[in-house]
């Protein structure tokens, strides 16, 4: 017979393990409110760089890819884009598609 104490530690061990590999709830929200500086509060844009509040998910990986394989030209943003795994962008790209797009 296990002694309990075994048993115990072990199920803590698992439940530890489980929780380090859920994915942090937050964290494409984290990702995305980097990009607010420029692009407004949640992606939506007040000014004249675009939103990314309410863009379809694949056309954001895409265009973030173009900038950070040097595909396509901007200021800033095939810099930026190049600080991103493309996990990173996944998720921020996600995140922004559930986000109601702008009133125009």
């Amino acid at each position: 017979m296990v002694p309990v104490r075994i048993a115990v530690a072990t199920s803590l061990l698992w439940a530890a393990c489980a929780s380090a590999q859920s994915p942090d709830a937050s964290l494409a929200r984290n990702i995305a409110a980097s990009c607010s500086a420029c692009h407004g509060t949640n992606g939506a844009s007040v000014g004249q760089v675009p939103s990314l509040a309410g863009t379809q998910r694949a056309e954001t990986i895409l265009k973030m890819q173009e900038f950070k394989n040097g595909k396509r030209p901007g200021t800033i943003m095939p810099q930026l884009a190049k600080g991103y795994t493309d996990e990173q962008i996944d998720l921020a790209a996600t995140w922004f598609a559930a986000q109601p797009a702008p009133a125009k």
